[in-house]
């Protein structure tokens, strides 16, 4: 396939939310990337229709994941048209077997680690005055999934149904772990930074060596809550709060 009808695809895929529905979710996104490779059908119409339908059912993964399946669901179907087979299931049967496990894969990393350290990262540059903290954090965010998006399309279609090597090797979980304790450490970071400015009222009276325990009680805390074995997302939120409080306590 020319390497235009595949950009094609790609950047259609980029809109696979944009005709979620709570009947199929993102089947409708799914199909209309699909249509340049389509095309490649001309006038078969019965053939157009059984490669239509057979992608309208149901499709639900995390936006981000979809490149990987989609790479790989070109690459099978591409080898259906050349072969003129009909009736072919590889390719649903490994979009239905990846849609799960790609979706809680995502979830985690993406919405459960990575957003939150960018936004935490853009607060810190934003509380050091810098005023490329809100590009900072779009480009830190966006630079990644967009990454994950092409990269995992690019190898899908090259690798057909072991595209799903590429995902194991990015080793996703175990980011996630490393990516939650790393934003831990900035949000007690932020903590200091915070509690030694003088906006922080209720520690003013004792000095910036108060506001400075402040901040390192922090850090302690976040220590503390780690060997209780307590969630990372609890920690984040529960720092967020105390940092919240700290700088609006008058």
């Amino acid at each position: 396939m020319k390497s235009t009808r595949l950009v094609s695809i790609f950047l259609r895929s980029l809109l696979i939310q944009a005709s979620f529905n709570f009947w199929r979710m993102q089947n409708l996104g799914f199909v209309y990337a699909l249509i340049p490779l389509i095309r490649l059908l001309g006038n078969d119409q019965g053939r157009m229709q059984d490669l239509l339908l057979r992608h309208l059912q149901l499709f639900n993964s995390h936006p981000y994941m979809t490149g990987p399946i989609l790479g790989s669901v070109v690459h099978i179907e591409e080898d259906n048209l050349k072969k003129k087979a009909l009736q072919n299931e590889d390719a649903r049967t490994l979009k239905n077997a990846l849609c799960g496990p790609y979706a809680a894969i995502g979830d985690s990393f993406f919405w459960g680690a990575y957003r939150p350290l960018s936004a935490f990262t853009g607060v810190l540059l934003a509380v050091e005055e810098y005023a490329a903290a809100p590009l900072i954090t779009f480009c830190m965010y966006n630079s990644v999934s967009l990454w994950v998006r092409w990269r995992g399309f690019t190898e899908g279609y090259r690798l057909g149904k072991l595209g799903i090597d590429f995902v194991r090797r990015l080793d996703l979980p175990e980011k996630t772990k490393k990516i939650r304790w790393i934003s831990l450490s900035i949000l007690a970071l932020l903590a200091v930074l915070l509690s030694s400015k003088e906006s922080v009222a209720v520690l003013v009276p004792y000095g910036r060596i108060g506001m400075r325990i402040g901040g390192l009680f922090c850090i302690l805390l976040c220590l503390w809550a780690v060997k209780k074995g307590i969630s990372p997302v609890h920690i984040l939120y529960g720092m967020a709060g105390i940092i919240f409080l700290l700088c609006t306590v008058k």
